[in-house]
């Protein structure tokens, strides 16, 4: 098993890893709208939408694994309206190569983020 941790995405605000390798996957945390010195961007659901994907494709890179190596994707969303729009910048992301994926409303998410991600990836 081995620990994944990049300055290029926001450091982990918990006891926990940024994502961790075991075997070829990787399994990423829940990556939110935060810079890479902590900050929360706008409220814009597109602008966070952009910024998780940011941080993702940071933590991938550092495992070796990349958006076309994705299996997996679950998107957590605190307004179910916002679909359409995060539903174009996710394909944004992922044109070709479509991953599985769930996406679920919740109540609240960490930092009051409009959006969270977490992927599984082959490492290459």
């Amino acid at each position: 098993m081995k620990v994944i941790a990049t300055n290029e995405a926001p450091a982990a605000i918990g006891p926990y890893s940024q994502g961790i390798v075991v075997n070829n996957l990787f399994f990423s945390s829940g990556q939110i709208p935060l810079t890479t010195e902590g900050v929360m961007i706008s409220s814009d659901i597109k602008e966070q939408t952009h910024q998780v994907f940011r941080n993702l494709q940071a933590v991938l890179k550092e495992a070796g694994a990349s958006l076309e190596t994705v299996v997996k994707a679950t998107v957590f969303i605190k307004n179910m309206d916002d679909f359409a729009a995060i539903n174009e910048i996710y394909g944004e992301y992922f044109s070709e190569h479509k991953p599985a994926r769930s996406c679920v409303e919740v109540a609240r998410l960490p930092k009051d983020a409009l959006i969270e991600i977490e992927v599984v990836a082959l490492v290459k």
